[in-house]
């Protein structure tokens, strides 16, 4: 025999000869029916360590001076393209008159033939159809008594139809068909007007704003302030020979970016996100056919932040840089993560001509009277700030440890069971030979 260790005393696994073992057969079944077991676990356990959840973190938002992009598609079947308008506004001073960049009017057919698409206009400052390049190089047009706008053409001067109207709006007069104006009788304005009057309009695109209280609205006629009040030329809105209203469809409307498809259906099942991209004013149909009338939106947005697995902390500290972000892109980062926004909605519609809501069982319910018709969207954003952070659903340490639990514990049991099986095989065998 070879000599003891100075270990041997401490072996707590002691050992038998091989004459003293007994194989069975029941002690065979067992062990295989035991190797099964401890494979579909130690599969389990794999699974489960390559599970991949998301745990969310509520949490002070604590960004300052950012902005938030706001997406948009709505349609207003009643409303030609020409006397709608998108104005932005907020609590910091910060106004937005008649949004161009980053928003398209399609101009739409009357609901009665189909409402299909006639023209796509990409709004920007100067397009191509307001430049007037037939003009004489030295033409400057007047503007009738108002200041020349401070983004006209050529400085000082109204060469086309719509800079007489915006200087218009600057001085805070309305401005109506354009009767006298030579800009506007040669670019046949009223004509266009009357022309587009059975016609709907949707609007389509994003807008960038200051992360603040805010609002923005579609409301009739050009814009301006006077004062301290925010003003639109309603005159072409209420002289129309055809009945306009504020009828509406929102077929999307969302604060930040969409989270991406894949990652959507990943998560598909047990997501904080699946909530998030139902948006609540998703699909949402308001009828009207009084041109006297007001919707309201009163949002809540929730700052919300998506981190996948490959997130690193250098990458998503560029989710902020606006600078180099183009429209459409503000959020993303390179790493996969995102920055967005969840919100939720109440509404609220009313006459401009005042009374109750007699006509909707609600007689105590009285409106004021007066007001802009419209669509209006006010938004509050919470000081809380929700982090959808994916994780693994194990550690590493995690999944071994499980691993050694389900083969010590799966084979504990099997000995207990072979044990029990071998003890009453030997009994019985002692029972039977004692009967005969």
């Amino acid at each position: 025999m070879p000599p003891k260790s100075r270990f041997t005393r401490l072996d707590a696994f002691t050992k038998t000869v091989e004459d003293a073992r007994i194989r069975t057969t029941s002690g065979g079944i067992v062990t295989i029916v035991s190797l099964i077991v401890v494979l579909y676990l130690a599969w389990g356990e794999w699974s489960d360590y390559r599970r991949v959840v998301i745990h969310p973190e509520l949490i002070v938002d604590k960004g300052r001076g950012e902005r938030m992009e706001i997406h948009m598609n709505i349609t207003f079947p009643k409303l030609p393209c020409e006397l709608l308008t998108l104005d932005v506004m907020d609590v910091s001073g910060e106004q937005q008159h008649g949004v161009l960049h980053g928003v398209k009017k399609v101009r739409l057919q009357p609901a009665s033939q189909g409402g299909s698409v006639i023209d796509v206009t990409a709004l920007s400052l100067h397009g191509q159809d307001e430049t007037a390049q037939h003009l004489d190089p030295n033409y400057c047009g007047p503007c009738y008594g108002a200041p020349a706008p401070s983004a006209a053409i050529k400085p000082g001067c109204c060469n086309t139809c719509d800079e007489v109207r915006e200087a218009y709006a600057q001085a805070s007069w309305a401005f109506g068909r354009g009767e006298g104006v030579e800009q506007c009788l040669r670019e046949h304005y009223a004509e266009k007007l009357d022309e587009q009057r059975n016609e709907g309009c949707r609007i389509e695109g994003a807008i960038r704003v200051n992360k603040v209280i805010g609002n923005f609205h579609f409301a009739p006629g050009r814009s301006f302030s006077n004062g301290n009040m925010h003003v639109h030329d309603l005159k072409n809105y209420w002289d129309s020979p055809v009945r306009h209203s504020f009828e509406h469809e929102i077929h999307q409307l969302r604060f930040g970016p969409q989270l991406p498809e894949d990652v959507t259906r990943k998560h598909a099942k047990n997501s904080p996100w699946t909530n998030h991209h139902l948006n609540p004013l998703d699909q949402v149909k308001q009828l009207t056919d009084d041109p006297n009338f007001n919707f309201m939106y009163f949002i809540k947005v929730v700052p919300t932040a998506y981190l996948p697995l490959s997130w690193s902390s250098s990458a998503y500290s560029g989710t902020t840089d606006e600078d180099s972000a183009w429209l459409g892109n503000l959020g993303h980062a390179v790493d996969g993560s995102m920055e967005t926004h969840q919100y939720s909605v109440t509404s609220h519609k009313r006459s401009l001509a005042g009374g109750d809501d007699a006509a909707e069982g609600h007689q105590e319910r009285m409106h004021a009277r007066g007001g802009i018709p419209g669509v209006f969207f006010s938004y509050d954003i919470s000081p809380m700030k929700v982090i959808n952070r994916e994780e693994r659903a194990k550690t590493f340490t995690g999944f071994l440890t499980g691993l050694c639990a389900v083969i010590g514990g799966t084979l504990t049991v099997a000995a207990a069971v072979d044990r029990g099986v071998y003890e009453g095989a030997t009994r019985l065998k002692k029972l039977q030979s004692k009967n005969l």
